[in-house]
């Protein structure tokens, strides 16, 4: 059976359940990835076997684990003689699903690939926000709230030297970066402070050796 190709995230809910099988948690992250469109699927537990490999039997007991716990919701409709199941894992997008299933929404059924080949195909799942980098304006805005005296233009300069990376990496977070700069600065100073403190203790001792030598 050709697997699909889309991402799949579970919940650190879900994750860290011990009452969940590591089969259930698996397909709860495929049940939330095919949800992702209309916010439900209508996929069969023979599709699920299939796709995992395992038994309708274990796939039925996976699910009435989840529902249990109340980490997705089952709504049934008959159409003819055939009784059509949906999944959401949320309860808003349950009752809507009702309400336009009653007002006969026109959902394909018993089509498992063609839910799957429109997420695919629309890449609709989880897309990464690009980087985008600031303005001097904004990080001199940002240092200003934080009033830790960074200055800006160096902040800018820097990054633009080296094509706004954070060691080989590319930088997602300019406002991290600022806080990593912030923590970096206080250290400085906390190390300069401690050197000058510890500098005028010698010297002041040195300076009092010497007088007791001169009394003497």
């Amino acid at each position: 059976m050709e697997q699909p190709n889309y991402y799949a995230i579970i919940p650190a809910n879900v994750r860290y359940d011990t009452e969940l099988t590591d089969k259930a948690k698996l397909l709860y992250g495929e049940i939330t990835s095919l949800c992702d469109k209309e916010g439900f699927c209508w996929a069969t537990n023979e599709y699920f076997s299939k796709l995992y490999q395992t038994s309708e039997k274990t796939i039925t007991r996976n699910l009435k684990q989840l529902e249990d716990k109340m980490y997705i919701n089952l709504f049934y409709q008959t159409i003819g003689a055939i009784k059509k199941r949906y999944i959401t894992t949320d309860k808003n997008v349950l009752e809507r699903t009702k309400m336009s299933l009653d007002e006969g929404q026109k959902c394909p059924i018993n089509n498992t690939s063609n839910n799957i080949k429109e997420i695919n195909n629309n890449k609709l799942l989880f897309t990464k926000k690009r980087f985008e980098k600031p303005s001097l304006e904004e990080v001199q805005a940002y240092c200003q709230e934080r009033n830790n005296n960074i200055d800006a233009e160096k902040f800018i300069d820097y990054y633009e030297s080296n094509g706004w990376k954070v060691g080989r990496n590319s930088m997602k977070d300019w406002k991290a970066c600022i806080r990593t700069w912030e923590k970096n600065k206080q250290e400085k100073n906390s190390t300069i402070k401690t050197y000058k403190t510890n500098f005028e203790r010698s010297q002041q001792a040195l300076a009092e050796a010497r007088k007791e030598y001169q009394n003497d």
